[in-house]
């Protein structure tokens, strides 16, 4: 939901209508760009064990539950707020085509864990494919022989295929 800010300008930012928004067009870009006809998003929440009632936080009560009750009487296949610490396990990812998190490390972290060479980010909603590689610009290794061209294959890759769904659907 958030991007490169700070964990608590992340907090501070989240809103219910920015997860609503953000939804939204993950939705719609998992139709459009990848062929999946009816999507299942899993809502993460924000806090240890979705806040556990208020004792832990009351924003996935007060933000983030409201968003997929939103989201869901506008017909997306959206459930949450999911605990985040289990929300990426094996089983738990057989269980939904996307995952909505709320903040940059969240989602990140994942990722990286599972295919760190092989990340791509697609920024969604957008007129035009984007994609590029999922990690930094690594300047402390430009130039010495280090850098796995793999990320940038993978956003190449991942981009043609967007591109020919787009195309499919036109």
């Amino acid at each position: 939901v958030t991007v490169h800010v700070s964990l608590r300008q992340a907090v501070d930012s989240l809103s219910t209508e920015t997860i609503v928004n953000k939804g939204r067009i993950t939705a719609a870009a998992l139709k459009r760009d990848f062929g999946i006809a009816r999507p299942r998003l899993a809502i993460a929440g924000l806090n240890p064990h979705g806040g556990e009632d208020g004792t832990l936080g009351t924003e996935d009560r007060d933000i983030v539950a409201p968003a997929v009750a939103i989201l869901q009487s506008e017909g997306i296949d959206a459930f949450g707020p999911a605990p985040p610490d289990t929300l990426f396990s094996p089983r738990a990812r057989r269980g939904y085509d996307a995952a909505l998190c709320m903040y940059h490390d969240q989602a990140l972290i994942p990722v990286k864990a599972l295919d760190f060479d092989g990340g791509v980010n697609v920024t969604l909603g957008l007129p035009v494919v984007r994609t590029s590689p999922d990690h930094g610009t690594a300047l402390d290794i430009a130039g010495t022989g280090q850098a796995s061209e793999q990320s940038l294959v993978a956003a190449l890759m991942m981009a043609r295929l967007i591109a020919a769904n787009r195309a499919q659907r036109a």
